[in-house]
Order: C-alpha cells, then structure tokens, then sequence
C-alpha cells in the first residue's frame, strides 16, 4: 500500500522564467532554494512543498512537448493550503499585485472550505485553500 501525505513538487515547464520567478515569488511567497542551471532547473520552496520550474527551450524542458500556451497547459490547477487564513488580507494582497479573485467554498482534501482561484503568469491555475469549515456551517 502507498500512503500519501501531501505534495512533494511540482513541475512546471514555462516559457518566461524571469516573470514566473517574480510571480511565485513575489505574490505567493517563495524563496528561490536551489539554481542548476546547467540542466534548466529552477527550484522555489512554497510551504512544505517545491515548484519546480523548467524553461521549455531548454534541453531539459524540450523533453515535455510543445510549449504550454493559452490552449494548452501541463496542469489544471494546484492546490496550495493556506494557514492561517484571512481571506480579506489574502484578496487584498493578491489586489497590490494586480490579480482579482474572490473567496468561494470548495471541497478539498479536508472537506469544504474557503478557496481563491487565480492563474499565474503562463496561465497555471492555482488554488490558494484555506482550512475546512466547521462542522455545523451549512456547506460543510
């Protein structure tokens, strides 16, 4: 049996490195933790977790395919779970960088709860999740 925990990393092949960079970093808090550039791997700690970042005009990211563009992404969305949560200072955070979103009740991991949607820079969607509701609200 495999018992997952949680996310490890994710990988994203892009096109712009510098603005994707900024965006992860900037707007959702990661730090840059390791550089290889010699093989096209940029890697950024968000939490618990790694993104992982690939230029696709690199041998490295030309082992994905085409490019991912406004028809064609390699993910749908991420999920990244936000604690402590404060949906108000989230969404005015996300309004100093420039990204509109609003706060809406979706299921999860750990049941309904709190989420903003919003992409970034290459069109990645992302999901900013906040803790379940509790067990008496009604779209728990």
């Amino acid at each position: 049996m495999i018992t997952i925990r949680d996310i490890d990393h994710v990988v994203l092949r892009v096109r712009d490195l510098d603005a994707m960079v900024a965006f992860y970093r900037d707007v959702l808090g990661a730090q840059m933790e390791k550089v290889q550039s010699e093989i096209g791997l940029y890697q950024l700690r968000i939490g618990s977790a790694l993104i992982d970042l690939i230029p696709a005009d690199t041998p490295l990211g030309e082992l994905g395919g085409k490019a991912p563009g406004r028809k064609g992404h390699n993910v749908d969305h991420i999920a990244f779970r936000v604690l402590p949560w404060d949906g108000e200072a989230i969404l005015a955070h996300l309004a100093d960088h420039g990204i509109e979103g609003e706060i809406k009740s979706r299921y999860g991991a750990e049941g309904y709860g709190p989420s903003v949607y919003l992409t970034d820079p290459e069109g990645n969607g992302l999901e900013l999740k906040g803790p379940p509701w509790p067990p008496d609200r009604p779209d728990s």
